[in-house]
């Protein structure tokens, strides 16, 4: 079969590249990133994050369950020789167990200090940094992951204490971490360094009936994050949000108040995300080289397409 021109000039100037290079030079050396295993470049590609992320503190909230907990264990795994993981909730047994389990898998190579706290609440916030031992005080990156959400209700029947757990945590909660966290950041060189990764959600991009308290405080932190970005854009300190769409966690559990029957009738017919896939996508931004910045992720499930926008299979 003749080959179109530009692909027949393309094989001539390869030709011509292979007989003018030195004798002992082989046409494999050309075609060798061509043929190299994708097995080999993945495990080239994890092993320059790994590298990246060598020797850092990192903070993350809410990780005692879900999204946090699949995260510690994603950056103990993709960092398993030298890192510091500093673990917080407020279920500190919770956080212990998990602690053990990152270092039983890991190996001794990853330090792990489950912290409780309950971010709600802006004395312990306060108190935070310097209540940590010393080794774990240089943090490089804060994942502020902890959040919730409280039942269904429209206005004006939206109960009181429902919103003010969810914007203590949601909002001020993450807002008083970022602040406990960056006067860190920033006393390093060039106007200071390090990740601040916010946790978002699809619903502070769409709101939808029966969640407007819970997306107001989404959207606030999505106005924070961006206005944080500009307001750091003379440093090396990253700021990223990362939105999920449906995934499956204590997430709807808590909603519905502890009812498991009606948080497990939300995934029906569906395949939600896992913390698993967002954990990924978290140590993903965070590997980065320091001048890539994701600054904005939305993730669906295959089936999902907006807050309010899912394909479920009849049952």
């Amino acid at each position: 079969m003749l080959l179109p021109a530009v692909a027949r000039l393309r094989y001539k100037s390869f030709l011509q590249l292979v007989k003018t290079s030195t004798s002992d030079a082989h046409p494999s050396r050309f075609l060798a990133p061509l043929l190299t295993p994708p097995s080999t470049r993945t495990r080239t590609m994890s092993s320059a994050v790994a590298k990246r992320l060598e020797g850092k503190t990192v903070v993350i909230t809410g990780a005692s369950s879900g999204i946090g907990k699949s995260t510690a264990f994603e950056f103990a795994r993709t960092a398993p020789k030298n890192l510091k993981l500093v673990l917080t909730a407020r279920r500190i047994d919770t956080l212990k167990q998990i602690a053990a389990d990152i270092v039983a898998e890991v190996g001794e190579g990853v330090k792990v200090l489950p912290v409780q706290l309950d971010v709600s609440k802006p004395e312990e916030v306060k108190a935070f940094v310097g209540n940590l031992p010393e080794e774990y005080r240089d943090i490089n990156v804060l994942v502020n992951n902890a959040g919730l959400v409280k039942g269904l209700a429209r206005a004006p029947e939206i109960a009181e204490e429902d919103i003010n757990i969810m914007f203590n945590t949601n909002v001020t909660g993450l807002i008083n971490m970022t602040q406990a966290i960056l006067p860190i950041f920033k006393k390093r060189p060039e106007g200071g360094a390090g990740d601040i990764i916010n946790v978002g959600s699809i619903a502070g991009r769409e709101p939808y009936p029966g969640g407007s308290i819970y997306c107001a405080t989404k959207a606030a932190v999505r106005s924070f994050t961006d206005a944080l970005r500009k307001e750091l854009i003379a440093t090396r300190i990253r700021v990223m949000e990362i939105d999920p769409g449906q995934v499956e966690t204590e997430f709807s559990v808590v909603r519905f108040y502890g009812d498991k029957a009606k948080a497990d009738a939300v995934y029906e017919g569906c395949e939600p995300l896992t913390p698993d896939d967002i954990a990924e996508v978290v140590v993903f931004v965070a590997g980065r080289r320091e001048n890539v910045v994701i600054a904005d992720t939305l993730i669906f499930p295959s089936h999902q397409a907006g807050a309010g926008i899912l394909h479920k299979k009849s049952t």
